[in-house]
């Protein structure tokens, strides 16, 4: 991966807490994310790596502190500041979040139509640029239900990326897929920054992705109710003290640690 040319504050994350009644999820979480670069978080099962995905995105309120975008709070934006901040992301959710009642074109065309002023034909003309940029040129008329698991992810990336997005969420891009889909999701996601420069935010456990797509990591532990570590992978692979840190990098569990608990998706 090509390493982002300056470090531009896109999004900033500030003493973020997360609790329901008595369950702190994480508290006191704060970090950046830098323009062009592709941040991942990792961590055990039970540690809030989705819901601090959902709290960036806007579709959660936190507990406490702020997540900031252009200098506007997005936690508690207007509804009108919320869906212009809308307009500047694209996500992918875990199950891919395609309607299945509508073609891929219709999935598609759903976020050109509802922030844009764009005629069919203009729309049309995006669709079938995007769907080329993930190698589904000619599925424009298929329904979900005809496409491979891997073919819906793509899908749900064309459509992520239909708004030319300053920053692209995706929440376990690889999970349910083969390991041969899983390496060309990884590369699709290396053309897509490399060649436009979008910024990442992604969340997986998957190791050889992580080396592969990750230019920087945050990781956070559900004991420690935060944020653990933060650094570039094979830098927290090979001199990270923590012992979390180093079971999941190494694939080793610490002491007294069930296995399914640690690495459970």
């Amino acid at each position: 991966m090509t390493e982002p040319s300056e470090k531009k504050t896109v999004l900033s994350v500030k003493n973020l807490t997360q609790r329901f009644d008595d369950n702190i999820v994480f508290e006191d979480v704060s970090f950046d994310v830098y323009q062009g670069e592709v941040l991942v978080i990792v961590g055990g099962s039970g540690c809030g790596k989705s819901t601090l995905l959902k709290i960036m995105i806007g579709l959660q309120k936190p507990y406490a502190g702020q997540v900031l975008y252009q200098g506007t709070d997005i936690t508690r934006a207007s509804d009108e500041a919320l869906n212009e901040y809308r307009k500047n992301i694209g996500v992918l959710f875990q199950s891919g979040a395609l309607f299945s009642s509508m073609s891929i074109k219709e999935n598609i065309a759903l976020p050109l139509q509802e922030y844009t002023d764009l005629d069919a034909d203009t729309i049309d003309r995006v669709i079938r640029m995007k769907l080329g940029m993930v190698n589904l040129a000619g599925y424009e008329n298929h329904n979900p239900s005809e496409l491979s698991g891997g073919m819906k992810k793509r899908a749900g990336i064309a459509r992520a990326m239909a708004l030319d997005p300053r920053v692209l969420f995706l929440d376990e891009l690889s999970a349910g897929l083969d390991p041969i889909t899983a390496v060309e999701l990884d590369d699709l996601i290396i053309k897509t920054n490399e060649a436009l420069g979008t910024t990442m935010v992604i969340v997986t456990h998957e190791l050889e992705s992580i080396y592969k797509i990750a230019h920087r990591v945050l990781m956070l532990d559900k004991e420690a109710r935060g944020m653990i570590a933060e650094g570039r992978p094979l830098e927290l692979k090979e001199n990270a003290t923590d012992p979390r840190v180093r079971s999941f990098f190494l694939r080793q569990l610490p002491e007294n640690q069930d296995e399914q608990r640690f690495y459970a998706d």
